[in-house]
């Protein structure tokens, strides 16, 4: 049974806007694996490793339970379930935000404006958490979807939902008010397969693997010639994660320079270096850093 079988077992979403970068982030660590997204699960070839594919609103639970060791979910899930699980990791994908928002015509202009009003979610223990927290009494409105249109149809005075870009709401008439909670994916663990034994082992492995996937991304590799008498110049520009590594040539008074360079400021830094002296510059993707 898939379940008694000794594989470490991650949970992530089925279908939605967390699978693809999911996906991504596993292939990234090395991890072999036919993922379909009718099945169950996917096993890995090269790792004692099973995806489960699931609901996102159910991988908290079910890691909870011990279903699944791990899981890749939005935070604003976990908070929202009050899961008891551990958090291993924040993934730097599936940034979004829980907002408050009304009608563009309504007069509502600040969160204590709410008071008494009707508000209509999908996350309503997160929602009711934000209203204690700020002394306030409004009537919670549970639905299941749509909520962007509770509004339109005199269903409730506000909503509270997820926000990614915003497009949505202002299609449907709608203006941010207060932001509840700034989520993102995040990896979670359940708790007892962090104590110890094969379970915990390979969930290290696991993390070595992603901690160095994401140490890598955005960032690229530099390397670039240069004049010795240059390299104070060079390395007062380069951002490096340490210093740059510095290597003799076999042309008297030139030497290689290697460092890392983060993607967003790399045509700056590059344009500021060869102005400083270096040349044959070549930049390379980076697929890990284990630091």
């Amino acid at each position: 049974m898939i379940a008694n079988n000794g594989r470490l077992k991650i949970a992530i979403q089925k279908r939605g806007r967390l699978t693809d970068d999911s996906l991504t982030l596993l292939r990234a660590c090395g991890l072999e694996f036919e993922f379909r997204q009718e099945s169950l699960y996917s096993p890995c070839r090269n790792f004692d490793l099973d995806i489960l594919a699931l609901r996102d609103d159910d991988i908290p639970e079910y890691v909870q339970d011990g279903v699944a060791d791990l899981g890749i979910v939005g935070e604003n899930i976990v908070r929202e379930k009050r899961a008891r699980v551990e958090t291993l990791l924040a993934l730097g994908f599936g940034q979004c935000r829980l907002m408050i928002s009304v009608p563009q015509r309504s007069p509502i202009r600040t969160v204590q404006e709410l008071r008494h009003k009707r508000m209509a979610t999908t996350y309503p223990t997160t929602l009711k958490g934000f209203l204690r927290q700020h002394h306030l009494k409004a009537e919670v409105v549970e639905l299941r979807g749509s909520v962007e249109l509770a509004p339109t149809l005199d269903v409730a005075d506000a909503i509270c939902d997820i926000i990614s870009t915003g497009t949505t709401a202002r299609v449907n008439g709608l203006r941010p008010l207060h932001a509840v909670l700034e989520s993102e994916a995040i990896l979670i663990a359940h708790r007892r397969a962090l104590t110890g034994g094969k379970k915990r082992s390979l969930i290290e492995r696991l993390l070595i693997r992603i901690s160095g996937s994401l140490q890598a991304r955005g960032r690229r590799y530099m390397m670039m010639n240069a004049p010795l008498s240059a390299v104070p110049r060079l390395k007062r520009i380069i951002p490096s994660l340490k210093s740059p590594t510095v290597v003799p040539l076999a042309e008297e008074g030139m030497v290689a320079l290697h460092s890392v360079v983060p993607e967003d400021v790399f045509w700056d830094v590059m344009e500021r270096l060869k102005k400083a002296g270096a040349s044959d510059i070549i930049v390379v993707p980076i697929e890990t850093i284990i630091k």
